[in-house]
């Protein structure tokens, strides 16, 4: 096993005094909500010479995929259940800041039918926002914990992450994910629906093989080919099957296939989920080590594993070690940005100024608007790539971005974040779609609102995509009116300029700005 992540090492990490620099003092607290499948987990650390430090953990055996429903929703139980570990995790971190505070949830809450329903009330008792991650997302996250939880080392690994309702694979180098995938199989969700009723039988077992094994080889021909020279298991599952193996001396080296065939015939031998017994195994993991074991099993076959070994360190950590990354400047969602605006082909010179013109429009109206850095953020990223849509056809080309924005698998955002960033490049030109932003969590609408203006009078003012200098703008706001002051000479010479404004005064009253326009 690797060593204890109570002080998570860096590995190649930025220098110790960058988030320092960007505003994280030693001795602040941070912590890291991981509202998982099975289990929640809270872990709570001190910034301490570039580290964090863990100084507390949580933990609750929630086992929330057992709650979903066919139709997608979540029973009584498993719903209050969940609320009440929300609420002590609340206790524990009341008075932290909200930009000390990450809390992530997974693949249950990604499969609620209407997850605003549970997310709400979670987040109430929580007292924080909750983001809602996409599994390869959740994938880059435990890589970021792994990573950083291992001795140095330059060559390609592989991580397994056995989730409650999902499993992760990762071939990473470094602090780089290379390869990222997430199935839908995990712990619980397996246990329930390949040993119905608990019974363990040998013809359930093979079955269960059979139908991770096929969902397995969708990626399985491109893993052994990127190959890699050590294999990791993190999270309870990995551990807990560990620490059996161990307790019976099966394996001096980690968890061989040999040691995973001698667990599963105990697992047999015992008939019912009830009744297996493995040493070292905590009494509420019994319930769901059946559908843990199958999941590792089928995954040695498929991925041709010797051996693998327990990593301590999983998504919780990740989160950690993403928040001081995101108050050192190296925030994932801008290297996402970049990457869409190549990817699709941006015209940069273009995007760069109506960034340059939002930006300025930003500052003016930024504190009669309360809106902050993060914001500016926001507005930024969207200018940027404002016109991916182009690489599917000029028509609609706003909703065509829209499209990208949401279905596509965005690393640093999470499900709220990228529908944030779709409805605002969807709402900056023709008629805005009112119900994307009335549709996004309460906590984004009114910035969304306002940052679509936004980017919607720079595009405006870009429209003939030349260099022109734009006189001076001179931008007033108040809370629903936004108000700015261009030059008559100019206006006269700009007729279509003035078209586009007139036209737009609809529009901008949609989105809760009265516009006006004036000469100085």
């Amino acid at each position: 096993m690797s060593r204890s992540n109570d002080i998570v090492p860096a590995q190649d990490a930025e220098p110790a005094n960058a988030a320092a620099a960007a505003g994280l003092q030693d001795g602040e607290l941070l912590a890291a909500i991981d509202i998982g499948s099975n289990s929640f987990h809270l872990v709570v650390a001190r910034y301490q010479h570039g580290e964090p430090r863990v100084i507390d953990r949580l933990r609750d055996s929630v086992r929330l995929a057992a709650g979903l429903r066919a139709d997608g929703t979540l029973d009584a139980e498993h719903r209050a259940r969940a609320l009440a570990s929300l609420a002590r995790f609340g206790q524990r971190i009341a008075g932290l800041p909200l930009h000390h505070v990450r809390a992530v949830a997974t693949n249950t809450v990604r499969q609620l039918r209407a997850p605003q329903a549970f997310l709400v009330p979670a987040e109430t008792a929580l007292g924080h926002p909750i983001e809602v991650v996409s599994g390869r997302e959740e994938a880059r996250l435990i890589w970021q914990g792994v990573a950083r939880g291992l001795p140095a080392s330059r060559h390609q690994r592989l991580a397994i992450d056995i989730g409650g309702g999902s499993t992760e694979f990762i071939i990473g180098r470094q602090l780089e994910p290379l390869h990222t995938e997430s199935v839908q199989i995990g712990c619980v969700a397996s246990t329930l629906r390949f040993f119905p009723g608990g019974k363990l039988s040998r013809k359930r077992w093979q079955h269960a093989q059979r139908e991770i094994g096929v969902l397995l080889q969708q990626f399985a021909a491109d893993y052994r080919s990127a190959g890699w020279r050590e294999a990791y298991g993190s999270s309870g599952t990995a551990k807990a099957i560990g620490t059996a193996v161990q307790a019976l001396e099966l394996s001096e080296r980690g968890i061989t296939r040999p040691a995973l065939a001698v667990l599963r015939e105990a697992v047999l031998a015992a008939g019912h989920v009830d009744r297996i017994r493995l040493p070292g195994l905590a009494e509420e993991r019994v319930p769901v080590i059946a559908g843990g074991i199958a999941i590792l099993e089928a995954a040695f076959d498929a991925l041709a594993i010797d051996v693998l070994q327990v990593c301590e360190s999983a998504m919780r950590e990740g989160l950690l070690w993403d928040m001081l990354g995101r108050a050192a400047g190296s925030d994932p969602r801008a290297a996402t940005v970049e990457s869409l605006a190549r990817r699709y082909g941006v015209d940069r010179t273009h995007a760069e100024r109506v960034e340059a013109t939002a930006l300025a429009l930003f500052d003016a109206v930024a504190p009669a608007w309360e809106l902050d850095e993060e914001a500016r953020e926001w507005l930024s990223w969207a200018a940027r790539i404002h016109e991916i849509g182009l690489a599917i056809a000029h028509s609609q080309h706003h909703r065509h971005a829209g499209y990208i924005l949401r279905n596509s698998d965005l690393a640093g955002f999470s499900r709220q974040d990228q529908q944030m960033l779709a409805a605002i490049v969807e709402c900056h030109r023709r008629k805005p779609e009112l119900e994307l932003l009335a549709g996004l969590p309460a906590r984004y609408r009114l910035p969304a609102r306002r940052i679509a203006t936004l980017l919607r009078l720079a595009v405006l003012l870009r429209r003939a995509r030349r260099a022109e200098p734009l006189p001076a703008l001179a931008a007033r706001a108040s809370a629903r009116k936004l108000r700015i002051a261009l030059p008559a000479a100019w206006l006269e010479q700009h007729p279509l300029t003035v078209a586009d404004l007139e036209q737009e005064r609809g529009h901008f009253a949609d989105l809760g700005a009265a516009l006006e326009i004036a000469s100085p």
